[in-house]
């Protein structure tokens, strides 16, 4: 099979010819037909932030398809099924797992970063990540609801615990955090503030449920943020970039005992108001990664009802062949990507 390989950072990856993986009693083989490529990739190909288990290997953890074989012990799935894939694999046995937290599990490994990944004509997976996507549903779209869009669910459903009417804050509206922003209006959000210095991105975040939108080169997030709220701040802010200054931003529009979400991932220390402050004012800090495959069911039921819509969220879609093409793309920016995908059919 063909597959897009990693060798070392700064590398153009490489179309091999591989084996196609065998399969285990419990694993899943998926004849892969689209897979999300994301800033994780970048990390690894251009920048050597995120450190693969080995190389050469297979990049690619955004992956639907159709299911092409079955190990011995597989009984609740059939050759033919559409699939997409939770790329988180996990132990279903640490604390974590058990209490419903499987994105960290203890000893989690991940599709396409510590194990062959999805750019590839077909991939090996457990059983139990697969999540059935329905017909109305494209495999590209199938793909990045793995990724792109159920993180910011898990951020805003579980971890900021939104509640019917609350005002929201959402820092950066790239490819998680315009999903954030259609998800919080989805569960209630009574107000959604986009913050972001692309005026193009903020142009996207009023097409799908923005409120209000900032751009910190024009105007302070912070003051406008509270006079938007009357002086209160944002019952709950996210911030989806992993910078400094942002998460700083984030932290000084929340109201007192509000909820700050971080869930962007960046190299520099967090600074956090001094205990005098952030004490008496009850502030909840958090962090937020990934989700679990019953969040991913949970997105892609309301993809399939209509209420969350992502045919706009992918900008483009390239062959297999293309994949450096398509990388560069999402790298430079160029044309200020939501989520690019590559197309895996022939």
């Amino acid at each position: 099979m063909r597959a897009a390989r990693f060798y070392k950072v700064g590398k153009p990856l490489k179309t091999d010819t591989v084996p196609i993986p065998e399969l285990g009693p419990g694993d899943v083989l998926v004849n892969m037909k689209a897979c999300g490529i994301c800033g994780s990739d970048i990390h690894i190909v251009y920048e050597g932030v995120t450190p693969t288990a080995y190389s050469p290997i297979t990049l690619g953890h955004e992956p639907s398809g159709v299911i092409a074989a079955l190990g011995s012990e597989v009984r609740d799935w059939k050759v033919g099924e559409r699939v997409t894939v939770n790329p988180f694999l996990t132990c279903g046995k640490c604390i974590n797992c058990i209490s419903g937290n499987s994105q960290i599990c203890l000893s989690r490994t991940v599709v396409g970063i510590h194990t062959e990944g999805g750019l590839a004509e077909f991939l090996k997976v457990p059983a139990g990540n697969l999540v059935r996507l329905p017909e109305n549903i494209p495999f590209d779209q199938g793909g990045i609801a793995v990724d792109a869009v159920a993180t910011p669910f898990h951020a805003i459903t579980n971890r900021g615990a939104l509640k019917v009417g609350e005002k929201v804050a959402v820092f950066g509206c790239g490819g998680l955090g315009i999903h954030g922003v259609q998800i919080a209006k989805i569960c209630g959000a009574s107000l959604v503030i986009a913050v972001d210095t692309i005026g193009s991105s903020l142009e996207r975040a009023k097409k799908v449920g923005a409120d209000e939108v900032i751009n910190p080169t024009k105007e302070k997030p912070v003051q406008k943020i509270k006079e938007m709220t009357g002086g209160m701040g944002a019952d709950l802010v996210l911030e989806f970039i992993g910078l400094k200054e942002m998460i700083e931003q984030a932290i000084g529009c929340a109201r007192t005992g509000g909820r700050v979400v971080v869930v962007g991932l960046g190299p520099d220390a967090i600074s956090l108001p001094p205990p005098s402050v952030f004490v008496r004012a009850e502030l909840s800090f958090l962090g937020s990664y990934g989700s679990s495959t019953a969040e991913i069911q949970s997105v892609i039921d309301l993809v399939a009802s209509g209420k969350l819509k992502l045919s706009d969220s992918i900008t483009e879609r390239f062959p297999l062949e293309e994949v450096n093409k398509a990388l560069d793309h999402l790298h430079q920016k160029i044309g200020n990507p939501i989520r690019i995908v590559i197309l895996l059919e022939r």
